[in-house]
């Protein structure tokens, strides 16, 4: 088996901003068409990543920051974690942190361990999923009523975020693009709004494949979660204006898909940090963590696309997206499962394969319909898209059917 994987022909288009020579990590089973996040988020359109950095030795980013873990002084970073705390924590009955979240393993271990073992007084602030599934909605319920939390969820206008979700489908092929940016933006704009000191996500986004020098420290720059020129932003693929002018939306259906104003967040005391930075993050101990202290349960069975149980349980819209991101990029759900449980050491990278060659690019069909109706869109137009967005570079048709030219 060849980890890299000889340079695509020149008449063959790479699609997105992509590499045309595709290459696998030696140590995962991710390849460097991986998008990086921090591009979407900041300026709202897929068209322009930055992809995932494979070293000279053939190792990802997110490979060599797994390593780095390894060599941290976890006790000296807690150290740093609570005079962290210790500033910012309040005694009048105001909260002290916002945990943004929806009820999954990631954000229960969050809130429940700022404050039950650290003493914080967390509001959590929930961007709720586009449909939820039975188990999402008891996992949330489970946070808030066992763990006991208060807890903020914004729920959008319903006529906007199906709009919105099925123009994202149109132009991009991104069904979770309106989740995606109004989860990161909500979490800002509430600080704002209660004057809280500390927002906490979770893990790092360079345990993923983020440039590692973006992801040095704790401290997020607030300029992630910010906008100064409205012009320059693009929702579901589209201007702002023409999202007024063609679709009848006005800026205040807009407003809550929109980053908290630079001036206001720049200006404010409010800082962003991950908690994965002060914590040895690891995907499977938040998941039995979140079990016994929030009531937090795995589906029983196998999620569409993987061979997981646990991950990215709460949206029937989730299986979806990582079909799409399989079209676009080659990489399923399988893909991104394997490579963080390789990185944890809880798979060898010859199981990872196995499990992507079973699982990657398994049609989600369980919500598929329900999807579909609820957004609009026949699902002949889906498929259609998903064919029109496949690019040159990564796929090729034999007898009738599609097959990527470089599987891991």
């Amino acid at each position: 088996m060849s980890d890299a994987l000889t340079q695509a022909p020149e008449k063959l288009e790479a699609r997105y901003g992509l590499p045309g020579k595709v290459v696998f990590c030696r140590k995962c089973v991710m390849s460097n068409q991986r998008p990086c996040s921090s591009v979407e988020f900041k300026h709202g359109t897929d068209q322009r990543h930055r992809t995932l950095h494979i070293d000279e030795e053939g190792v990802c980013d997110a490979c060599r920051y797994a390593e780095q873990k390894e060599a941290v002084r976890w006790e000296k970073r807690e150290e740093e974690l609570l005079r962290l705390l210790d500033r910012a924590r309040r005694n009048d009955g105001r909260y002290d942190c916002v945990v943004p979240g929806s009820g999954g393993k990631d954000s229960a271990y969050a809130a429940h361990v700022l404050k039950y073992k650290y003493g914080m007084h967390p509001l959590t602030v929930t961007w709720p999923p586009f449909l939820y599934t039975d188990i999402g909605w008891k996992n949330f319920r489970s946070w808030i009523e066992t763990g006991g939390f208060d807890n903020f969820t914004f729920k959008t206008n319903g006529r906007v975020h199906r709009l919105l979700t099925r123009l994202a489908i149109e132009n991009l092929l991104h069904p979770f693009q309106t989740f995606i940016l109004g989860q990161k933006n909500l979490a800002p704009k509430m600080a704002l709004q209660t004057k809280v000191p500390l927002i906490f996500f979770g893990e790092n986004e360079a345990e993923y494949g983020n440039p590692i020098a973006d992801n040095a420290s704790s401290l997020r720059d607030k300029s992630f979660f910010t906008f100064q020129n409205l012009h320059e932003i693009h929702l579901a693929g589209l201007p702002i204006g023409e999202l007024i002018e063609r679709h009848g939306l006005t800026l205040n259906d807009l407003a809550p898909y929109l980053p908290a104003d630079s001036r206001e967040l720049e200006a404010s005391s409010i800082e962003v940090h991950y908690l994965g930075y002060y914590l040895k993050w690891t995907p499977q101990e938040s998941y039995y963590y979140a079990v016994e202290k929030t009531g937090f349960e795995a589906n029983p069975f196998r999620t569409e696309g993987t061979y997981s149980k646990y991950n990215s349980l709460d949206d029937k819209i989730d299986g979806l997206h990582y079909y799409t991101t399989y079209i676009k990029f080659g990489l399923g759900r399988a893909t991104y499962d394997a490579s963080q449980e390789i990185r944890n050491k809880h798979l060898t990278r010859e199981e990872g394969v196995a499990l992507v060659r079973r699982f990657d690019g398994e049609f989600p069909q369980k919500y598929f319909e329900e999807v579909m109706r609820e957004i609009g869109m026949k699902p002949e137009r889906f498929l259609e898209l998903c064919d029109a967005f496949r690019s040159p570079h990564l796929w090729k048709k034999e007898a009738g059917q599609w097959r990527l030219r470089h599987p891991v």
